[in-house]
């Protein structure tokens, strides 16, 4: 099968960082599994983190890839849930060879029926991102997800990035007024599209900005971007009883007494790898929510966070799309597709 692989960790502007290359097809799925072929791709900061340079030198080539979107082509003699010809998403484990290959064991517990009104691209820049979201909100933070934000404010640091193009979406639907910083005309325009009912410029302080929209704190704050960065000024904005929800490792240590411990803030980490990399006894919750985020999809209640798109899938185009995650500036999800 094609594959797009690394066996050395280099800058991204080394041709040798991802390569295009031939592997055997995997062994036909047991248990759980599921044998996918792959339509479509998505990047995400994790693919440039683990891609990033480093010493180590893999013996054999390492398939990098977390979101994709395919067909299921066989299942395992434990597969319940999918049957060939299946249209299927998932982000699925880290510990696991990746979907930039034509074929893809994943376990079927970390995995949902794509969405019918999308193609496999727009499918493919979901899964990650909207799992992640799922889960900073509605598990790790104590909101429900329909009207869990009924008459609360979110702070959404980083709004017009794949995991904020989604968590404003599912945040405004369960009920929360929405504010998230961006700085340019068209992350600004890109957020309110996404759900934001406000926009400030986090190049700017941001207690002024949100005192002049009429909220001095708070109820809970998302930071999708710089944890360390941003960590006073949310201790300084949240109100006593919030919480903030962290995704980002943050570059030095942190204070966590006061204030949060004054204002009895909570704070959660979410790490959407964590259920398969530790085989946690709810694993398939990944699985339900994900048919959950289709199901919204399919309604009109949720949008694709799809906005840019390369094809085919090949180590030129995932290249670059690592160099554009790495620039900062995309916007939404880049897609792969094709090959």
């Amino acid at each position: 099968m094609k594959a797009v692989a690394l066996t050395r960790y280099l800058p991204v502007d080394d041709p040798q960082s991802l390569l295009d290359v031939d592997l055997p097809d995997p062994a036909a799925p047991t248990g759980h599994d599921l044998l996918v072929r792959v339509e479509a791709v998505s990047v995400n900061p994790v693919d440039t983190k683990v891609r990033s340079p480093k010493p180590h030198v893999e013996a054999q080539p390492k398939v990098l890839g977390y979101d994709a979107a395919g067909i299921v082509e066989a299942v395992g003699d434990g597969v319940t849930r999918f049957r060939p010809g299946d249209r299927v998403y998932y982000a699925g484990d880290i510990t696991r060879p990746g979907s930039n290959a034509q074929l893809q064991l994943v376990d079927e517990r970390l995995v949902g029926h794509a969405p019918a009104s999308l193609d496999a691209a727009q499918a493919a820049a979901l899964p990650l991102t909207a799992l992640t979201a799922w889960e900073l909100l509605f598990q790790r933070m104590p909101y429900d997800s329909d009207n869990g934000g009924a008459g609360k404010t979110l702070l959404v640091i980083a709004g017009a990035g794949g995991v904020g193009s989604i968590a404003m979406q599912l945040a405004r639907r369960a009920g929360f007024t929405v504010i998230a910083t961006a700085s340019r005309a068209q992350t600004i325009d890109w957020c309110k599209a996404m759900g934001a009912h406000h926009v400030i410029d986090h190049r700017q302080p941001l207690p002024p900005q949100l005192a002049a929209l009429g909220f001095n704190t708070v109820d809970a704050a998302i930071n999708l971007a710089d944890t360390s960065r941003y960590w006073d000024v949310l201790g300084e904005l949240l109100a006593p009883l919030g919480h903030v929800g962290l995704i980002v490792e943050p570059s030095e240590a942190l204070r966590i007494g006061d204030p949060y411990k004054a204002k009895c803030i909570g704070i959660h980490w979410e790490m959407m790898f964590a259920r398969a990399r530790f085989r946690t006894a709810d694993m398939d919750e990944q699985g339900r929510i994900l048919d959950r985020v289709a199901s919204l999809i399919d309604s009109g209640e949720l949008r694709g966070t799809q906005h840019d798109a390369l094809s085919p899938i090949n180590a030129a185009n995932l290249r670059e799309a690592h160099r554009r995650l790495e620039s900062g500036t995309t916007v939404g999800k880049l897609v792969l597709s094709g090959w």
